[in-house]
């Protein structure tokens, strides 16, 4: 059954969750926006079901270059709103799931992939 949740209500879970990211960790992150949408569109070669909680969209931390920064947009994450409330049935699961895809796509910009975030139960 989804929890049905205001778009601030959410907003909220989404900046608390970020908010509980250490400051050090933070400062260390460069050039990165996060936005919510409501869904993940899947793209021409994708599984047209595929759905996803969060994406990072852009170049890790650990690949940057001399060269990278002229000119280069930020890099994107983005957190999922309806895809997270449809595998949620209480207040507290969405807060727990925003919580862990935030800390999973800011994993991923600083270069942590996904096998290693299954690893350590961020997956």
């Amino acid at each position: 059954m989804a929890y049905s949740m205001s778009e601030d209500d959410f907003e909220a879970a989404v900046v608390r969750a970020l908010d509980g990211i250490p400051q050090p960790l933070r400062d260390m992150m460069d050039n990165v926006a996060l936005f919510i949408e409501d869904r993940y569109e899947p793209l021409p070669h994708e599984d047209p079901d595929t759905v996803l909680l969060g994406l990072y969209d852009g170049v890790p931390l650990t690949e940057r270059d001399h060269q990278w920064a002229a000119g280069a947009m930020p890099d994107r994450i983005i957190v999922f709103k309806d895809s997270i409330l449809e595998i949620c049935d209480t207040p507290g699961d969405v807060v727990e799931e925003v919580g862990i895809t935030v800390v999973h796509e800011i994993a991923h910009h600083f270069g942590i992939d996904d096998a290693t975030l299954h690893e350590l139960g961020w997956g």
